[in-house]
């Protein structure tokens, strides 16, 4: 199958044109006429993923976080752009398109993942928010995260709190506090937040948890893979195994 046939099913539920303006989507190592048998889906791109992707044999990666962000002014041959052109391995990176999916994105994996209903984007902006079955702690929401992404550890704010309506963002969301709280959320869920954010929640009594970059958007993974085999079973479609952040907690 040529890359550019999966390309076309991205844009039937991601597509690249509602990116945010400062990323960078879409085919960004290979051609779209190549063709390839075996996909790898990773979170990122690392020397480990590809030597994943080549020990698979796999001609194209899909990923989530883009290979290339920044205008590369060289390419060092330990790099990893240099390592998928070396062994021919393209590289399909599908971003804030992905996070804005409304059908099937990042952030509705992770709202299906910690069980809200009802859900749906706050207009114009990356903030979904949802509801769980029943009110509960903020301690005992914390807790079914955890379980629900398979988190080592976690942060979390106002333990006692009651929480029902609840705000999320996969990755980095923190400064969306004030946004969550003018839209009503008991909570905001993210993966990353800065000390003056969880500041101003606290003074605003809105209760967070931190669960990590990483596993709030790792979510997305292994549903896509699915819908991959689904809609070309054909392809022999793979979740990577060696794509992780490296995090350990004491």
């Amino acid at each position: 199958m040529k890359i550019k046939t999966v390309i076309d099913f991205f844009e039937g539920f991601a597509p690249l044109d509602t990116a945010m303006s400062f990323d960078n989507v879409g085919l960004l190592v290979g051609s779209p006429e190549t063709e390839v048998g075996t996909v790898l889906v990773a979170l990122d791109i690392t020397p480990e993923v590809v030597e994943e992707a080549e020990a698979i044999g796999a001609g194209l990666i899909v990923s989530h976080h883009p290979v290339i962000f920044d205008p590369l002014k060289s390419i060092a041959d330990d790099s990893v752009v240099y390592r998928l052109i070396k062994k021919n391995i393209a590289a399909l990176c599908m971003h804030t398109n992905l996070d804005l999916s409304p059908d099937f994105g990042v952030n509705t994996c992770l709202a299906d993942s910690v069980g809200l209903k009802n859900y749906g984007f706050v207009e114009g902006e990356c903030l979904l928010i949802g509801e769980l079955d029943e009110q509960m702690t903020n301690r005992a929401f914390a807790e079914k995260v955890k379980t629900a992404l398979g988190c080592d550890g976690l942060r979390y704010t106002l333990p006692d709190k009651r929480v029902r309506k609840i705000a999320l963002c996969s990755g980095s969301g923190g400064d969306l506090v004030e946004l969550a709280e003018e839209n009503g959320a008991d909570a905001l869920l993210t993966g990353e937040i800065k000390h003056h954010y969880i500041l101003e929640a606290n003074m605003l009594g809105l209760a967070v948890i931190d669960a990590g970059h990483f596993k709030t958007e790792n979510v997305v993974a292994a549903p896509l893979c699915d819908r991959l085999k689904r809609e070309f079973p054909e392809l022999n479609v793979v979740t990577s195994e060696r794509c992780t952040d490296g995090i350990h907690y004491l």
